[in-house]
Order: C-alpha cells, then structure tokens, then sequence
C-alpha cells in the first residue's frame, strides 16, 4: 500500500496519470452539465413562491458545495505537504487555489443575483454571506502569498500556513444558518429522510453537482501538471517529455 502510495506522490508518475484522467472528466462533466442545465432550465416546474427565480441554484448550489470541498482539498493537501514534505501535495494545493476562487466568486455572485429580487438588496451582513466571503479572501491571500513570495519552499510553508488555519471557516459557513439568525435558507439536500425539494427539482439539482465535482477534478488535474511541470523544469525526465511532446508535433 505504501509503494503505491509513494509511487503517486512521485511528480512524474502522478504527471502522466493525470494526463490519462483529465480527458475521462472532462468530458463527462460537459455531458452532465447539459443534462442538468436543460433538467433545471427546462423540464423542472417553477417554483409556487419564487417561481422562475429559484432556478439559479442550478448554478449557485454547487458553486458554493465546490467553493468549500476546493478549499478542505487544498487544506488537507497542505497539511500533508508540511508534515511529510510531499512537493506533490503542495503542487495539488496551488492547484486548488485558483479553481476555488473562482466557484467562491460564482457563489457570491450568484447569490447576490437571486437576493436583489427576493430580499430587495444585492448583499446583506448575513452569516453565510459574510463567511462565504471571507473564504474568497483566503483563497486571495493564499494565491498573493505564493506570488509575494519568491523562493518555492518558503512559498509553499506560508501558503500551507495559511490554508491549514484558515480551514476553521469551513464549518463556519457549513453551520451559519444554526448557529445565528440568517435570512439564508437551511440546508435541503442533507435532509434526505424528508426531501425540502421536490424530486424533479432535485434530480437535476444533484446531476450538476456531480458535472461541478467532475469538472473540478478536470480543472486540478490540469493544474497540477502546471505546478509539476514548473517546478520540474529543470528535471531531465521533464526535457525528455518535451522533446517526445515535440517530436509528435
């Protein structure tokens, strides 16, 4: 198990499985995304309050699902990298980084796209809202940090740092709508013993997150071969790639 193990962490094994798998995500993720955007945009009903409106947690549910399980990915991934000094774990995590801004970003937008008509404003201080926020900011001091910082292993420590302690936000957004009083609605998917959504509402619901989730591991697994390839320039099984690479061409 630990052969294998060591074997994954290996950059230039882990390079070409990714290689392998990013096509098999890819393009199954834009199949479920058009399947569960017609589901939701077309075959659901419209909801008896908010009628079309709602539709937009087609979009927004599994961006902000995403916003989150990006950023516990890159956590653990730091942690792993500070603690038994993986350069992989810290390749996946920078990888992370960009992917879970931009879920977080289409989160808070289009939240405040559907607020504007059912609350009246495009933000309030809500819980959720405000804690949702603070992880886009994390996600931004965590891709500053690396940038300010010019040596890669010191980079890689501060972000780690950083991603690790900041992980304690998680729970925060998870738990808000508990803990304090919020305008934002309480969970409906975990309450599968009494669905709050309807089940041609749901099914389509439940088809994008898995097309987010698939296309997330797509976009890491680009990333990742970034990270890899820039930390291992100068590596001669990286000039050898490139020389196939060319030879091909």
């Amino acid at each position: 198990m630990w052969n294998w193990f060591y074997k994954l962490a290996s950059p230039p094994h882990f390079y070409r499985t990714a290689t392998v798998l990013e096509p098999w995500l890819f393009w199954p993720a834009l199949v479920l995304l058009a399947i569960g955007l017609y589901g939701g945009l077309v075959m659901a009903p419209a909801d008896y309050v908010q009628g079309d409106g709602y539709r937009i947690i087609y979009v927004h549910v599994p961006s902000s699902y995403l916003s989150m399980f990006t950023y516990v990915t890159m956590a653990v991934t730091s942690a792993i990298g500070l603690i038994w000094r993986m350069k992989l774990a810290f390749c996946v995590a920078a990888a992370c980084a960009p992917i879970g801004a931009a879920f977080t970003f289409m989160s808070l937008t289009t939240g405040a796209i559907w607020g504007q008509p059912m609350w009246g404003t495009w933000w309030v201080w809500d819980p959720r809202l405000t804690s949702q926020l603070i992880l886009f900011f994390l996600y931004l001091g965590y891709m500053f940090l690396r940038q300010a910082l010019a040596e890669t292993r010191q980079a890689d420590r501060a972000s780690g740092v950083l991603a690790v302690v900041g992980v304690v936000n998680i729970p925060i957004i998870h738990f808000s709508v508990e803990w304090w009083n919020s305008l934002h609605q309480p969970a409906s998917l975990s309450k599968l013993e009494t669905p709050a959504i309807a089940g041609d509402m749901l099914w389509p619901l439940l088809v994008m997150i898995l097309a987010y989730q698939l296309l997330m591991l797509a976009l890491l697994m680009t990333g990742i071969r970034a990270q890899v390839l820039e930390r291992e320039k100068n590596a001669r099984w990286v000039g050898e790639l490139l020389d196939t690479t060319g030879h091909e061409a």
